[in-house]
């Protein structure tokens, strides 16, 4: 069934606390709070909101409260509540969902700066809102996984949303650590493009906008958060789980097939403000090429050596062949994302891309390297475990510079300058 939302209110922003930061160029904020039978908790929200920024808020803003299919009597209190207080309206969607609530309200915001947070308030709005205000970001989140981050909340709940970010950054190399925080803020300049590529209506809506965000380059500042756990939720944990998994692979899609790049303006390239600064000569800086032999050869060095050990220690109980196998394939994964990271870490290739170019060079590393010490083993059959590892390392040496040639010119050829 399609929704059918009513329109979003239009309506004056109300005056910031401080009244000498408003001027023709402050930022409007419209922070959007989404509920689903949020009856009981909604009017201590709302009052406690409104409160904190009537007095503390610098910035002009209003509150839209966004109620999405509520079967129970939160409609009702919600409009109750905007009659009394100045700031605050109601839009009501007839299908539930906050990746659809926050979708409708943010597409039709005027507001500069669009957040949301949840309904029962676990932090602070400023820290999130001045970074976007300054033009320093796009995109601020709340962390409760970011250092300086306080949280009080059920070691059940602790556990899935650090298992959850994990698999997030594993499979896709994002460097924000928290995803599915109730608390999010964003420039609408740069928001619009992406809620056109956007598809989840429910919980991976929050997800998949950082993934795109992140996968075009937008900047995304963390602000750790003092999160205390409100036990009454609405939220189905395995339902969402198994959900949030079908969007990664999606996303990983999007990514790999070109689908999830956006047009967007970008920021300058950086340059020094200071009329007198010494910036370094084209003939003295350190070129791409040479920073990526240096990271490339560091890398390389501390993989072979790691691989050399685990093969050692594995060669006790394993055959040449199977501990070759094993030993290079942990050692190809985390060089893989070593060198995406850091070597490379200009380029616009995908994780997903990187690791399938890596796989291919994997295959042909195992070949040759396997090939070196069954050779060897064959010529020498009383050789030690000793000089097999030392016949390894010669021959992993020799498929590291064909890797970076390879990944060079073909897996990161974007990134070269």
């Amino acid at each position: 069934m399609t929704a059918t939302p009513t329109p979003v209110p239009t309506f004056a922003f109300q005056r910031p606390a401080v009244l000498s930061l408003a001027g023709p160029g402050t930022a409007t904020v419209d922070i959007v709070i989404p509920v689903y039978n949020e009856e009981r908790a909604l009017p201590g929200c709302l009052r406690t909101l409104h409160t904190r920024l009537r007095e503390d808020f610098p910035f002009p803003w209003r509150i839209t409260v966004a109620d999405n299919a509520s079967t129970d009597g939160t409609l009702a209190v919600a409009r109750k509540l905007a009659d009394e207080l100045p700031g605050v309206a109601v839009t009501h969607l007839d299908r539930k969902g906050r990746g659809l609530a926050l979708r409708t309200v943010w597409g039709d915001s005027e507001a500069d700066i669009v957040a949301y947070m949840d309904v029962d308030l676990s932090t602070g709005l400023l820290p999130l809102i001045a970074p976007l205000a300054s033009g320093h970001s796009d995109i601020a989140i709340g962390s409760r996984l970011a250092p300086g981050a306080r949280t009080v909340r059920g070691p059940r709940r602790e556990f899935i949303s650090r298992c959850y970010n994990a698999i997030i950054r594993l499979t896709h190399g994002v460097r924000f650590t928290d995803a599915q925080c109730g608390f999010k803020a964003a420039r609408t300049e740069v928001l619009g493009p992406l809620l056109e590529v956007t598809q989840d209506d429910a919980w991976f809506f929050d997800t998949e906008l950082l993934l795109l965000a992140e996968h075009n380059g937008l900047r995304i500042h963390e602000v750790p958060v003092d999160w205390v756990e409100d036990i009454d939720t609405r939220v189905d944990v395995v339902g969402t789980a198994s959900d949030d998994l079908r969007g990664l692979w999606r996303m990983a899609r999007a990514k790999a097939s070109g689908a999830a790049r956006v047009e967007l303006a970008r920021r300058p390239a950086p340059a020094a403000e200071h009329p007198d600064a010494v910036l370094a000569t084209p003939s003295t800086r350190r070129t791409v090429l040479s920073w990526e032999v240096g990271c490339f050869v560091a890398i390389g060095i501390a993989s072979t050596v790691g691989q050399a050990l685990l093969y050692a220690l594995l060669r006790s109980w394993w055959s040449p062949a199977l501990a070759n196998l094993f030993s290079l394939l942990v050692l190809t994964l985390l060089n893989t994302e070593a060198n995406r990271r850091l070597t490379f870490r200009h380029t616009a290739a995908s994780a997903g891309r990187a690791h399938l170019g890596a796989g291919v060079l994997f295959v042909l590393g195992y070949l040759v390297t396997s090939f070196a010490v069954v050779l060897f083993k064959r010529a020498d059959p009383s050789a030690s475990t000793a000089a097999e590892t030392l016949v390894l390392m010669a021959a992993s040496l020799g498929v590291t510079a064909v890797r970076f040639v390879v990944l060079r010119t073909a897996v990161f050829r974007s990134a070269a300058h």
